[in-house]
């Protein structure tokens, strides 16, 4: 694996000399912004695979995503191959229709420290719930960024990430009741702790998650990608773009239904995706908002 490849794939040219926080955000920010956060391989009968190797060759040589035990596995070699001090931490992600967090440890992040504070980096969350910027470790603090307002709060050695979203602003009306668009303004997004985590942690998860019938991951196909105004986002034929504070604290989101040969034209065309298997889109009953 070449680390210059790596940065080739996010178009990363700038200096990586000082391990600081603008050169962690400038990577962060790179990598969501090429790197799409998607299910693909699942509906197109192949495996997402927790391999190194595997994923390297995947989103960097054959110019794919992939979901959080990928894009986040591989974030952490490329931060640890050019020096940051980086760990990888596991997260219960939040069920707003159980309204309680998952009882598997099925999310990957990292935490990261420079300049003796402590962030947490994720590449892997997608949507309208992605990060773009590191969050540092810091309980109660509201960290506003562009996408909305996150926030950290501890309790017990147990760490909880919630956002404060923006109101919605849908210009074709047959969308405003889509099960795609989340309800919340204040939304839960994941729990975890700063235990140590190695991948060997997340090999049976990420295989129940891709095989499961009650996995969002099975009955959706999806794939996301940030822009440098909001992000678009694909689920089964529905096509959508979120430009973010559009306007009086609002965000725009614009839907479009696609044909099946109108998604494989708009994987190439906004996504950079050229599938080598046939996509068989899903847009199933399992809870997922965009």
């Amino acid at each position: 694996m070449d680390i210059e490849a790596y940065f080739e794939r996010i178009g990363y040219r700038n200096s990586r000399k000082k391990l600081d926080l603008e050169t962690l955000t400038d990577i962060l920010q790179h990598q969501i912004r090429a790197i799409p956060f998607e299910n693909l391989n699942i509906h197109c009968g192949e495996a997402m695979e927790l391999g190194l190797e595997v994923i390297f060759d995947q989103i960097v040589r054959k110019n794919r995503g992939g979901w959080c035990l990928q894009v986040n596995h591989l974030l952490y070699w490329a931060l640890t191959t050019i020096g940051f001090e980086t760990t990888m931490l596991g997260g219960y992600v939040y069920s707003t229709p159980a309204n309680k967090y998952s009882k598997a440890m099925i999310h990957l992040l990292l935490k990261v420290t420079t300049d003796g504070r402590n962030y947490i980096v994720d590449a892997g969350f997608g949507r309208s719930y992605q990060m773009w910027q590191p969050l540092e470790l810091i309980s109660g603090q509201d960290q506003p960024q562009v996408p909305c307002i996150f926030h950290l709060t501890e309790d017990k050695g147990i760490w909880y990430l919630d956002q404060i979203r923006r109101q919605q602003y849908i210009p074709n009306q047959e969308f405003l009741n889509s099960d795609l668009l989340e309800k919340n303004k204040y939304r839960k997004i994941y729990s975890f702790t700063l235990e140590p985590r190695t991948i060997e942690d997340f090999e049976s998860v990420n295989t129940y998650l891709q095989i499961s019938p009650t996995s969002v991951f099975t009955s959706k196909s999806f794939c996301s990608l940030q822009t440098s105004e909001g992000v678009h986002c694909l689920v089964g034929c529905t096509l959508t773009y979120r430009k973010f504070n559009f306007k009086g604290n609002m965000d725009l989101i614009e839907f479009k239904i696609l044909n099946e040969e109108e998604v494989e034209k708009n994987l190439k065309n906004i996504f950079n995706i050229s599938l080598e298997r046939k996509l068989v889109p899903k847009h199933g009953d399992q809870f997922f908002t965009i």
